[in-house]
């Protein structure tokens, strides 16, 4: 009988590296050891080596980074998902395409199965396995972590135990999840609420007060949408979320302490640092702000709330995101202009904007000379707003004059006035 071959997502830490022999040694696989660089992992120098000592039969490694920022990052940036507010959706943006490339090299293999190394706690075991089994159900799914739940000493020891003798850092206070677009930070001391996140629990922004006392400016250029200058200079995708990370990284921009509610049913405490997540919102807004009209904002804060949920929920590939996604395209048309972003002491302001076809008209804002207002056409037009109002009071609630006085006044005023 052949041997089943089995794609393995590898991140090169020690969870994965244990899954591999696990993998082979218990489950009978020959296991590709696919590593799917999305930026900033600390293992990327030794991803092929460790790979292939812990029993590997290849590792294949992919740079998937501009796909992740083009693909999957900006377009959610288009959208203005924030989920809850608050989170940029890094690690819920970088799954699914994870998840496309397992599928995609696991047929290129001719495998079987494919695994990762989710915990059956969060949220990743959810979009890798949906993700998964809608591009591919014929694929066997599977998740070493969560099936075992060894702890880290009892890991390093399995590997010994096979002739895996790896020299491993010491582990960190926290678990670390980063790619380009953000790092997040959770457990140790996090856990705990009301506890003020320590310095160690961030490293790519300084503290608003060890930050340069001098703001820097930037200025970027969106087209459609999309982000596609710094300061005059045409850059890639990936270029301008580096340059972004660091200079707002030094200015102390992108800290974010959040209580959020994941899809597990857990609410969970998370750090998250996202410079350039937090800027190219911050400018994007503003440019919508000023290019889309009073309706398309209003009910686009809805669909950037459906679209996060969406996102963080593991449904990229779903008819839904395909229906919301050509919506947002549809109001991204006329988003185009250059937003002037002041980033000082944690934060990053929009003091300056310009676009082409924006709806914001000096001559009817002034109200200096240049003023084409009409207003004159006031009276009308109040007269006409009100009409309904004026109707309803009149034929209904002026029936019950009490009624009338509560819907007028706060309620503790309103009793006084019965009284």
């Amino acid at each position: 009988m052949p041997v089943p071959k089995l794609v393995l997502a590898y991140s090169g830490g020690l969870d994965t590296t244990t899954a591999i022999k696990w993998l082979s040694v218990e489950q009978g696989y020959e296991v590709v050891a696919l590593n799917i660089d999305v930026g900033m992992s600390r293992e990327q120098p030794v991803v092929e080596s460790r790979g292939m000592a812990a029993g590997a039969l290849k590792v294949r490694i992919i740079d998937a980074k501009e796909d992740f920022i083009r693909y999957f990052a900006f377009p959610a940036l288009a959208a203005g998902a924030m989920y809850q507010d608050a989170y940029p959706l890094a690690t819920a943006l970088a799954r699914p395409l994870m998840a496309k490339l397992l599928v995609d090299v696991a047929h290129e293999e001719g495998a079987t199965a494919v695994a990762h190394g989710c915990t059956g706690k969060g949220n990743d075991q959810v979009r890798f396995d949906v993700g998964i089994q809608t591009l591919d159900p014929s694929l066997s799914i599977v998740a070493p972590t969560r099936e075992n739940a060894m702890a880290r000493d009892y890991q390093i020891e399995y590997l010994r135990q096979h002739g895996v003798d790896i020299p491993w850092a010491a582990k960190g206070p926290f678990s670390i999840d980063e790619n380009i677009w953000g790092r997040s930070a959770e457990a140790g001391v996090l856990e705990d609420p009301w506890t003020e996140p320590p310095a160690d629990a961030y490293e790519w922004t300084r503290d608003a007060e060890q930050a340069p006392s001098a703001p820097a400016y930037v200025e970027i250029d969106y087209q459609s949408g999309m982000p596609i200058r710094l300061n005059g200079e045409e850059l890639g995708p990936v270029a301008i979320v580096e340059r972004l990370n660091e200079l707002g990284g030094i200015h102390g921009v992108g800290r974010i302490d959040h209580i959020e509610d994941r899809l597990v049913g857990i609410k969970s405490r998370e750090i998250y640092e996202a410079p350039a997540g937090v800027i190219l919102h911050t400018a994007h807004r503003s440019l919508e702000a000023m290019t889309l009209s009073k309706q398309q904002v209003k009910l686009k804060k809805a669909v950037a709330i459906e679209y996060s949920e969406l996102i963080y929920n593991g449904l990229w590939f779903s008819a839904h995101h395909q229906d919301i996604a050509a919506y947002v395209a549809s109001t991204q048309r006329h988003v185009t202009g250059t937003i002037r972003v002041k980033l000082h002491r944690g934060r990053a302001t929009v003091v300056g904007r310009k676009a082409a076809q924006s709806l914001y008209d000096r001559g009817l804002a002034t109200y200096d000379r240049g003023d084409t207002y009409d207003q004159s056409a006031a009276i009308g037009f109040i007269n006409i707003w009100g009409l309904q109002t004026r109707t309803q009071v009149r034929t209904q609630l002026l029936a019950d004059l009490p009624d009338a006085l509560r819907i007028a006044m706060p309620q503790d005023h309103a009793e006084q006035g019965e009284k």
